[in-house]
């Protein structure tokens, strides 16, 4: 009887052995099973905050006068005098030229002659017509013989003036193309005069950018490329409409502050972004998708990845159009790591001027 109460104890020793093994087994897998809590991540993030914008506009022009003018006559003609003095200054009105008008001449002096005669005659017949010696319609056709003929000394006179090529403006002299003796036409230039006391540019600029020109406004220019030789230029208008091939506007301004010489080629530098301000990002805490670029803001913190749309790049920095608000908390480091709704931990707050720098 005691031996079986030995060989009982024993076997519930056993039994209570192998059931406190496994219980203490399955314990063992449930806690291999059970994800472990993954630790925040840590990064650092940056205040969105409104910034001014830089964008600068490089553009191609050419210079040119303030007047410039191709030296022509407007008959047809032998040249019997020619002063063109090359590279001087000439001043408004200055005879140039002159076209052989010995013709008209003779024929100015034979309508002053008969002028002459047709006045006399209309004196006589006045005289008969206050007397009633005369009826009216001979005196009223000796009085048109008389106004016909001004007329014709006045057209002659006109034809003569046509034959003098004078200054329109003074300004420099170009080179003489044509010799004094040679005939010429309306379409045979003498010379080309310009007034380079004062010079002006003219550029082409994208339509887009039609609000960043304004009549007034100051633009930088670079007018060597080689001794980087730099002035500025004042808006002076623009045309009223956009070429329709090209979609450019051309604008012109007035150069001031350098030497150069008419049809150079010349830069010009605008700043499209200026009074202009939006967030800005640096470039390495955006991730691009295939069809979004996303930046991660901390909210209640967690990671949240939002869409956003960029506008104008800089070096290291891009504007951000759309998709963020002043005061969010954007993550600028730590990108690579932090996942959606993941925790975070926030190690620093920098600047944007401290991110911007290479």
């Amino acid at each position: 009887m005691h031996n079986f109460f030995v060989k009982l104890i024993y076997i519930l020793n056993i039994i209570m052995l192998v059931f406190i093994f496994t219980n203490c087994k399955n314990k063992v897998k449930e806690s291999a099973n059970s994800p472990k809590e993954s630790p925040p991540v840590l990064v650092d993030v940056m205040i969105a905050q409104k910034e001014p914008i830089s964008n600068v506009i490089e553009a191609n022009g050419s210079v040119i006068p303030s007047e410039q003018v191709e030296l022509r006559t407007e008959v047809n003609g032998r040249l019997i005098y020619l002063n063109i003095p090359e590279g001087k200054l000439i001043a408004k009105g200055t005879v140039l030229a002159r076209i052989n008008d010995a013709d008209l001449q003779a024929q100015i002096s034979k309508s002053k002659v008969q002028l002459a005669l047709a006045e006399k005659t209309l004196e006589r017949l006045k005289q008969l017509l206050d007397v009633n010696g005369l009826n009216q319609a001979d005196y009223d056709a000796a009085l048109n013989q008389v106004n016909s003929l001004k007329a014709d000394i006045v057209y002659t006179q006109a034809l003569i003036d046509k034959t003098v090529v004078r200054a329109p403006f003074s300004g420099v002299a170009g080179l003489r193309l044509v010799s004094p003796g040679a005939y010429v036409t309306p379409a045979t230039v003498i010379a080309s005069l310009q007034q380079t006391n004062e010079l002006k540019i003219d550029f082409t600029l994208p339509e887009i950018y039609s609000s960043a020109i304004k009549t007034g406004a100051i633009v930088d220019v670079e007018v060597d490329a080689i001794a980087k030789e730099k002035g500025r230029a004042i808006i002076l208008a623009t045309e009223p409409g956009a070429n329709t091939d090209t979609r450019n506007i051309k604008v012109r301004a007035l150069l001031k502050g350098v030497n150069v010489n008419p049809g150079a080629f010349v830069k010009i530098y605008i700043d499209a972004g200026k009074e202009r301000s939006s967030v800005k990002v640096p470039t390495n805490c955006i991730i691009p998708d295939d069809k979004n670029n996303q930046v991660i803001l901390v909210k209640n913190g967690k990671a949240s990845f939002v869409n956003i749309q960029t506008g104008v790049r800089e070096a290291n920095i891009v504007e951000v159009i759309k998709g963020i608000n002043v005061g969010d908390s954007i993550v600028v480091t730590g990108v690579l790591f932090a996942r959606p709704d993941a925790k975070l931990k926030v190690r620093e707050v920098k600047k944007i001027t401290t991110l911007s720098t290479p």
